[in-house]
């Protein structure tokens, strides 16, 4: 789970910077920005999945996991409705993709020090 902390903590660095450059007037980052954003919380939301799978984890753990789904679910609409083609993505949806990754990031650090 650790790991998983780490990586998502990265991911969500990058995801800092693309809303910041969202909210500052650029219509879309570089595409390798959500790629590899996207790679990274991929493998932490896979290492914190293998985890689970494979120990006993916290239920908070079980329902990071499910944020972090539905996070990932909401980023790939994004990139494939509005950044591949090419429209300015929606403030809103970006706003709210963030604010269920964040919602899973603070249940996955209660599952690992609370």
């Amino acid at each position: 789970m650790q790991l998983a902390a780490i990586l998502l903590a990265l991911a969500a660095l990058g995801g800092m910077g693309m809303v910041g450059m969202r909210l500052s007037g650029i219509p879309r980052p570089p595409t390798w920005m959500p790629l590899g954003h996207g790679a990274i919380a991929a493998t932490g939301v896979g290492s914190l999945i293998y985890a689970a799978a494979t120990s006993t984890v916290p239920a908070f753990a079980m329902y990071a996991i499910g944020l972090f789904v539905l996070a990932a679910l909401g980023g790939i609409g994004i990139f494939l409705l509005f950044h591949l083609q090419e429209k300015p993505l929606p403030i809103p949806l970006i706003l709210g993709h963030g604010g269920i990754a964040i919602a899973g990031y603070v249940l996955l650090l209660v599952a690992l020090f609370g």
